[in-house]
C-alpha cells in the first residue's frame, strides 16, 4: 500500500478524529419515499457504500414542509422521521466512518407541485432564472425565525438519530445561498441589505444549530457548512462576496467548511483573467482556522493526493463513489488497478443505483457507463 497522505487522520476543531481524508459528498439519489421517509432501497445505497471512509455525508433532507426541493428526498421536518433516520445513521456510520445528515431548505429551487400546491418561498419575491422557477413568497420576519428553529430541530433529530453531525446545506442555489445572493435577496429589513447583512441567515443557523447541540450536550457532535462560491445572476454573488463570508464562517462555531464545486481546480466563473483556483484563494482565506473539503472531478487516487499536496485538508469523491463503492478500501489493499472507473448498465442493482437515481443519472447527465456511443472518435458517455 502507498504511503497516501489521505489515508492520515484528521483531527477537527471539536476534538473528533476522523480515520483518514475521504469523504462521501451528500448526493441526490432520490430514493426516500413520498413523505421523506428512509427507504430499504435508500439503505441498501447507504450500505454498499458505507464503512471505509473518514466521512460518509448523506443525500440531503428538508427541515420543513416548504423545503422540499424534489420528489424522493429525504425530510428531517418531524420527529416520525427519527426512526428511520436512526437505521440511515447507523448503515452509514459501520467502520467507525463519521455519519453526517445534510439538512437543508429548496426555497425558491423547487415547484408548487413538489409543494403539493403550496408556494415556493425564498428571500425574496423573485424567481430563479430558470423556466420552470416560480415567483416564490417572500418569506415574513417570523417566517424567517421559525425557518432558523426549524434547521434547529432537524439537528435535534440528527443527534437523537444517532448521527455524528450535520451538514447545513448553504450551496447550489438553495435557501441559504438565496438570503446570501443580491439576486434573491431585495430585503430591506435585517434580513437584507450590504453583503454582511445577507450573512445573518446563515450566520443564525450556525448559532441556534451550536446552542441546540450544547443543550444536548452533544460535545463531539460535528457542525459543517456548505457552500458555493460565485453564481452567474446578474446581481449575483461573486468571489470577493464569498471571500468575505469565509472570513467570518472561519470565526463560528464549525467543524469544517464544504466548498461545492464540479471541478476541484476551477478559476473564477466571472473573471476570465483571473488564474488563481477558486479552491485555493478560498484556503487562503481560511488561515487554517477550519479544515477545508474539496470536491469536484476526484476520481484516481492520484487526483486526491494531487489536492492534499496543495493543502486541501479533507477530498470529496462523488460519482466516482456512485461506480466504485470500494474505492478506498481497494487503495488500502493496494489494489488500486481493480478500482472501476466505469459501470455496466446491467450491474446498477449490484451496486444499488436503483431505478430513481438511475433516472436522474441518465437524464442528460454525463456519466461513465460502459458500452457508451463514440461520436468522431470520442467518448460520449450513455444518456436517454
Amino acid at each position: 500500500m502507498k504511503q497516501y497522505q489521505f489515508l492520515t487522520p484528521l483531527k477537527l476543531p471539536n476534538g473528533v478524529t476522523l480515520k483518514n481524508r475521504i469523504v462521501i459528498p451528500p448526493m441526490t439519489e432520490r430514493l426516500a419515499l413520498e413523505d421523506g421517509t428512509v427507504s430499504l432501497n435508500e439503505l441498501d445505497y447507504l450500505n454498499k457504500r458505507s464503512g471505509g471512509v473518514g466521512m460518509f455525508i448523506s443525500p440531503v433532507a428538508n427541515v420543513n414542509e416548504l423545503g422540499k426541493g424534489f420528489e424522493g428526498e429525504l425530510s428531517a421536518a418531524d420527529d416520525r422521521f427519527i426512526p428511520g433516520l436512526a437505521k440511515m445513521a447507523a448503515v452509514m456510520k459501520q467502520g467507525n466512518s463519521k455519519a453526517i445528515l445534510q439538512i437543508f431548505s429548496a426555497g425558491r429551487k423547487t415547484t408548487s407541485a413538489i409543494l403539493r400546491g403550496k408556494q415556493p418561498v425564498s428571500a425574496s419575491a423573485v424567481p430563479g432564472r430558470r423556466e420552470f422557477n416560480e415567483m416564490p413568497h417572500a418569506l415574513t420576519e417570523a417566517e424567517v425565525e421559525q425557518t432558523i428553529e426549524d434547521f434547529a430541530q432537524a439537528v435535534r433529530r440528527a443527534i437523537l438519530a444517532g448521527f455524528d453531525g450535520v451538514e447545513i446545506h448553504g450551496a447550489n442555489t438553495y435557501l441559504i445561498q438565496q438570503f446570501f445572493s443580491p439576486h434573491s435577496n431585495r430585503r430591506t429589513d435585517q434580513w437584507g441589505g450590504d453583503v454582511m447583512q445577507r450573512m445573518r441567515f446563515a450566520l443564525s443557523i450556525i448559532k441556534r444549530s451550536h446552542e441546540m447541540i450544547e443543550q444536548l450536550g452533544a460535545k463531539q457532535f460535528i457542525l459543517g457548512y456548505r457552500l458555493s462560491p460565485e453564481e452567474t445572476e446578474e446581481p449575483g454573488i461573486r468571489i470577493d462576496d464569498t471571500l468575505r463570508f469565509v472570513d467570518v464562517l472561519a470565526d463560528q462555531p464549525l467543524d469544517y467548511l464544504h466548498v461545492s464545486m464540479g471541478n476541484l481546480w476551477r478559476k473564477s466563473l466571472n473573471d476570465p483573467d483571473e488564474q488563481r483556483f477558486t479552491i485555493l484563494r478560498i484556503k487562503d482565506q481560511l488561515r487554517g482556522r477550519l479544515p477545508l473539503i474539496g470536491v469536484g472531478s476526484l476520481k484516481t487516487p492520484a487526483d486526491v493526493e494531487k489536492a492534499m499536496a496543495a493543502g486541501i485538508d479533507l477530498a470529496a469523491i462523488g460519482r466516482e463513489y456512485l461506480v466504485e463503492p470500494h474505492w478506498i478500501e481497494k487503495v488500502q489493499a493496494g489494489r488500486e488497478a481493480d478500482i472501476r472507473y466505469e459501470v455496466d448498465p446491467n450491474d446498477a442493482e449490484e451496486l444499488g443505483l436503483y431505478p430513481p437515481l438511475m433516472d436522474f443519472l441518465t437524464s442528460g447527465i454525463p456519466f461513465p457507463f460502459k458500452n457508451h456511443q463514440q461520436e468522431n472518435g470520442d467518448d460520449v458517455f450513455f444518456s436517454k
